[in-house]
């Protein structure tokens, strides 16, 4: 099992440009991409902690974002370097944060940006107005775009496996063949035109959680 060993905070963040799209996919302007959504993984980031908390006997604190991102950005093949990488966090609305990472506040993320030892990630947060389109509707038609351009090199996406799994293996389908593509999944999934890891690995790592802790003695 792969546990990522960075360690990283927002002290360092600086203002980034601001692409908060109500009903319109975003722009994709990085060879780097990391495509989110934000409740689902929020809701797995709630369902290890209660978990862990549980089988560690230890408080679990909030996930570390910028160390998830930098794990996941990993677990999609990103290596040290001048890099610049950029995150979209897809939300519906319905609440202003995620409650299980920290920082978590969208209107504070967006337009963001931290620097790591795998170069800089420019974070952007995309409400979705729902009266215009679902969120899983817009987070497979951004998942299209990106997927075939011809600009960017690597995509990683941590969607909803576990409800939409169809329409973003769908939404994959016609990907540029040249492009790095790998979805961040809780259950390993059949088929499709792209590379795997699991998306527990990089949260545990984000929670503090040591691979130590949880191999059998």
């Amino acid at each position: 099992m792969h546990i990522c060993p960075l360690i990283r905070n927002f002290a360092l963040m600086e203002k980034a440009n601001s692409s908060d799209i109500a009903f319109h996919t975003p722009a994709f302007t990085s060879e780097n991409v990391i495509l989110v959504d934000a409740e689902y993984v929020d809701k797995v980031v709630f369902s290890l902690t209660v978990n862990f908390e549980r089988m560690l006997g230890r408080r679990i604190p909030q996930a570390d974002l910028a160390t998830w991102l930098e794990c996941a950005a990993m677990d999609g093949g990103l290596r040290e370097g001048s890099n610049v990488t950029q995150v979209v966090l897809m939300h519906d609305g319905s609440r202003g944060q995620m409650e299980n990472f920290v920082p978590g506040t969208f209107s504070e993320l967006d337009g963001i940006a931290f620097n790591g030892r795998l170069g800089e990630f420019l974070i952007s947060c995309v409400k979705v107005e729902e009266t215009m389109v679902s969120k899983e509707q817009l987070f497979c038609e951004s998942l299209q775009v990106v997927a075939s351009s011809e600009d960017v090199k690597r995509l990683t996406v941590a969607g909803d496996t576990e409800n939409s799994l169809s329409p973003i293996r769908k939404a994959l389908a016609a990907a540029n063949p040249d492009m790095h593509i790998t979805l961040l999944t809780m259950q390993p999934v059949t088929g499709g035109n792209f590379r795997q890891d699991m998306l527990g690995y990089s949260l545990m790592a984000a929670l503090g959680i040591r691979a130590e802790e949880i191999q059998p003695r």
